[in-house]
């Protein structure tokens, strides 16, 4: 079933939404790998807030080309998602803390990143690696980007614009479904079938 969202994305906008489902997004996602969840959290942890608001808005795992144009205006030459699990260990945190509505990136999220986005009504979806083309594609403005000079073109928070961002498989529901771990499952019960017929 496809599901079309526009940010910010509200708990009951994803009620409805199952694991196996494809959903677009239109509206804010913002790009945070490893040092910007670092850096948001430690700033919480001081009382003090980011420069933007997560809440409702994409959370894009991606450490973006860019480039200026020129004008001098920021554009966005690839948006290769990046490999997940490495957020794996501070995720469920992020999410309690500043409540983004979706998350997207590559590969599938665990045990902690699934109970929270049960808890905290949040879905992951899935981008199809390689796809950094079609990514900078749906992205249609560059809104702004904040830790540039602190933490460089990957790793700072880019601000996007995006209208139907997308196709995104998700595979984190607020049910507590995550595809990727059942896939597993099935993978490793078909393995032990298979190896007993051999």
């Amino acid at each position: 079933m496809e599901h079309y969202l526009t940010t910010p994305i509200s708990p009951e906008d994803l009620v409805t939404i199952k694991i196996g489902d494809i959903v677009y997004i239109t509206g804010t996602i913002i790009t945070a790998r490893d040092e910007a969840h670092l850096e948001a959290l430690n700033l919480h942890k001081e009382g003090k807030k980011p420069p933007v608001d997560f809440q409702g808005n994409g959370l894009f795992h991606c450490g973006p080309v860019m480039k200026k144009n020129e004008q001098g205006e920021w554009t966005v030459v690839a948006a290769g998602p990046t490999t997940s699990a490495r957020m794996e260990i501070f995720q469920d945190e992020f999410i309690k803390v500043f409540h983004p509505g979706i998350i997207i990136g590559k590969g599938g999220m665990g045990e902690r990143t699934t109970k929270a986005c049960q808890e905290e009504k949040c879905i992951y979806g899935y981008f199809t690696g390689g796809a950094a083309l079609l990514a900078a594609d749906r992205i249609t403005k560059v809104i702004d980007v904040f830790w540039f000079e602190e933490l460089g073109m990957p790793e700072c928070l880019w601000v996007y614009e995006v209208e139907n961002f997308g196709p995104l498989t998700i595979t984190i529901d607020i049910h507590g479904g995550n595809l990727t771990e059942e896939s597993k499952k099935n993978i490793a019960k078909n393995k032990d079938i298979i190896l007993q017929e051999l």
